[in-house]
């Protein structure tokens, strides 16, 4: 678990999980596995497997120890409802979490039909503790699917992140989402964000 991060909307990352595989063009240039795969092959490095999926269950207690509040980014490196890690993993990855309620942790992923799914299983009729944010990546108007997922999910603050925008989303509800983050492409081979696509996103969430 990092202390510290660049990530603006957070305080400290948390991979219990690492590696993924690529599955809509928001995916094309990602920081995750550009970094990862700079290390493949180097013996005892974390990322020896570079961008491989990998469980790591040692890590499943870090934010048990980590005893000051803080923000903390679930899977930064990965996604933790990725088809190949297993139900009974992302259970333990929740025992942590819904132990650790001084901390806020923010789950994001872009397999949200996956994720609704295992918060039904989870929770049934009831909704994820208020301190356990549920979140989807939307990066243009073919991906809004993710959303209204997410609006049926059992959770209690639900949250967006449009990022890396890469294309106008058009008209969208967001009656219900509690956070939306907005922002470009990173990376030497970032694709450009237009700024009418950031107003339109702003403009709905100050009328939903």
């Amino acid at each position: 678990m990092a202390g510290t991060t660049n990530i603006e909307w957070t305080d400290a990352t948390w991979n219990p999980v690492t590696g993924c595989a690529k599955i809509t063009r928001g995916c094309d240039f990602c920081y995750a596995e550009r970094f990862s795969e700079r290390f493949r092959g180097v013996a005892g490095h974390p990322f020896e497997n570079g961008f491989d999926l990998t469980l790591r269950p040692e890590r499943l207690r870090q934010p048990l120890d980590w005893r000051r509040p803080r923000r903390v980014f679930v899977n930064s490196m990965s996604d933790l409802f990725h088809k190949d890690v297993p139900t009974s993993f992302i259970d333990l990855v929740f025992n942590t979490m819904e132990t650790a309620d001084w901390h806020t942790f923010q789950v994001l992923t872009k397999r949200s039909s996956l994720m609704v799914k295992y918060l039904h299983h989870r929770y049934g009729t009831h909704l994820a503790p208020p301190h356990i944010w549920l979140g989807v990546s939307v990066e243009d108007a073919k991906n809004t699917i993710r959303l209204r997922h997410l609006k049926t999910a059992q959770a209690s603050t639900k949250f967006v992140s449009f990022e890396p925008l890469l294309g106008p989303v058009g008209k969208i509800d967001l009656t219900g989402v509690d956070w939306a983050i907005v922002g470009g492409e990173s990376g030497p081979r970032a694709r450009p964000m237009a700024e009418e696509w950031a107003v339109e996103i702003r403009d709905q969430c100050r009328a939903s």
